[in-house]
């Protein structure tokens, strides 16, 4: 299992991904907020030289098929193959209002933009004439003079975000590997996730998931002292509560019979009680979607929930408390 981990989008991000492979990380990761992801990955490659540099994630539907491989394929190139494609859907609302771009069918139309981007990729780096007409997406225009040279790596490896079965099942049939959201717990991967996975797999006829990367950004509550751990579970089951309060996430809490809290923390969520909504998740809920103790503590719950069935991990810390025992985390883990 490789540790990963997340980069701020501020300050210097160049030295950041360098401390952080100094530090012993496997992989960095940049997301898309204000700032553009790629131009962010171009800076984390620069800053380092054996690590894997990803998006985690770029909006896909803020983009078309075309500029998505170019972007990507730029990166595999100036990474010589150490660069991750990281995709995700957004919602609605952003993709139309903030983006002004088109929204339907999520799931389909990801797996379109996926294949299409394949397709042009076949075309740069094996020469297969560019025909790719589908419902959503058409690329059937490409000359010499726009066609990039081959990358010696090949294009990268894509992977995808999602929470529902059916975009779960799109990253199987389609992705290389598959983000899974932070509102999880270790029963919903084992009984919903990864049965979706294998049904997109088995749709793409590949073998189970071989060869496929599973991904988490898990949540970690550590604390050394008994006001650190104070500020740990406070700042964790308030963005547990801020998850919850999505109904498109209700699935999760309905798997582990928590449903009911769910219309709760939404009208909460509508009424600005953003302080209130904390409490209503118990410790039981705490302990199923974060790992909670001391440093060395949640080493050992990390890798007993998830080894052998995430492949890459990265700690997600959602409150100002004791970052710097991150480092003795990692060390343990890596022990």
């Amino acid at each position: 299992m490789k540790v990963d981990t997340s980069l701020s989008n501020d300050g210097d991000l160049t030295a950041s991904a360098r401390a952080a492979q100094g530090a012993g990380y496997d992989g960095l990761w940049v997301g898309e907020t204000n700032r553009d992801p790629f131009l962010l990955s171009l800076l984390a490659v620069q800053g380092t030289t054996d690590v894997t540099v990803g998006t985690s994630i770029a909006i896909a539907f803020a983009r078309t098929p075309m500029t998505l491989a170019l972007s990507a394929y730029d990166l595999a190139r100036y990474s010589s193959g150490r660069f991750v494609l990281g995709l995700g859907s957004q919602v609605k609302a952003h993709i139309e209002r903030r983006y002004s771009m088109p929204w339907s069918h999520p799931a389909p139309r990801m797996r379109e933009l996926i294949l299409a981007m394949r397709a042009i990729w076949a075309t740069w780096q094996d020469g297969v004439p560019l025909n790719f007409e589908g419902e959503f997406y058409r690329h059937t225009l490409m000359t010499p003079f726009f066609t990039p040279e081959p990358v010696r790596t090949g294009p990268p490896p894509v992977f995808l975000a999602g929470v529902g079965a059916h975009m779960t099942a799109v990253a199987g049939e389609v992705a290389d590997g598959f983000f899974c959201h932070a509102f999880t717990t270790e029963r919903y991967i084992r009984e919903v996730t990864v049965p979706a996975l294998q049904k997109g797999r088995s749709a793409g006829g590949h073998a189970e998931l071989s060869g496929f990367t599973m991904c988490l950004p898990a949540f970690v509550t550590v604390g050394r002292n008994d006001e650190e751990m104070a500020t740990a579970v406070t700042g964790t089951k308030k963005q547990i509560a801020f998850y919850a309060s999505t109904p498109a996430y209700r699935g999760v809490l309905d798997l582990h019979g928590w449903g009911e809290v769910q219309p709760e923390l939404t009208r909460l969520s509508k009424a600005g009680g953003w302080d209130q909504m904390g409490d209503l998740i118990t410790d039981e809920m705490l302990d199923a979607f974060s790992v909670v103790g001391t440093p060395s503590e949640v080493a050992k719950g990390l890798r007993s929930r998830y080894d052998g069935l995430i492949d890459r991990l990265s700690f997600y810390m959602p409150y100002d408390g004791a970052r710097d025992a991150l480092p003795e985390v990692l060390s343990a883990l890596k022990a």
